[in-house]
């Protein structure tokens, strides 16, 4: 089973226009399972390669392939994910964190030779663009939900993260 990336965002885009919760597809080369999220609705594509790919075989460069924007990265008070790492110390109750949507590789900035996206001490707005995680060769640009300024960076660039890891602290403004 071969699927573009056209009629995967054609699949997304339904799934979340129906009351459809959860679904899986699975073929030899892959596994993706699909699930909304219980806050507000977004969905969250998780794949998972059931053997190793052979590159020969993809239908997309890496070259020609689209930056996919992705739900925005989560800011909650309190992790929701048992195997996020645990709150710091001095973790205040009026910081917010973004917590990665999906299993993948961080990125700080879009390319290696450019700037990061931000930094701490720098104050971000609704939907301004904090980081990258790439999974499965789609890079998906993760948007802040909330206005504040970065107090902290849990994770290294190019360094690979787990669904619901929180990757920076907020302080909200």
């Amino acid at each position: 089973m071969e699927l573009t990336f056209d009629e995967i965002r054609e699949l997304l885009v339904s799934l979340g226009n129906s009351d459809i919760e959860e679904l899986t597809l699975k073929s030899e080369e892959f596994e993706l399972t699909v699930r909304k999220s219980s806050q507000n609705g977004t969905i969250v594509p998780m794949a998972q390669p059931m053997m190793p790919t052979d590159p020969a075989t993809m239908t997309m460069s890496s070259a020609t392939q689209p930056m996919v924007n992705m739900p925005s990265a989560t800011m909650m008070q309190q992790p929701s994910n048992i195997g996020a790492p645990p709150p710091s110390s001095h973790a205040d109750s009026k910081l917010l964190e973004i917590t990665s949507p999906m299993v993948g590789t961080f990125y700080r900035s879009p390319g290696p030779q450019e700037p990061p996206f931000v930094a701490v001490g720098d104050r971000v707005s609704t939907g301004q663009t904090v980081c990258i995680i790439e999974a499965m060769k789609l890079m998906n640009e993760l948007e802040a939900e909330l206005s504040g300024e970065i107090v902290e960076i849990l994770v290294e660039n190019a360094e690979p993260v787990e669904y619901g890891q929180v990757l920076m602290r907020v302080k909200s403004l």
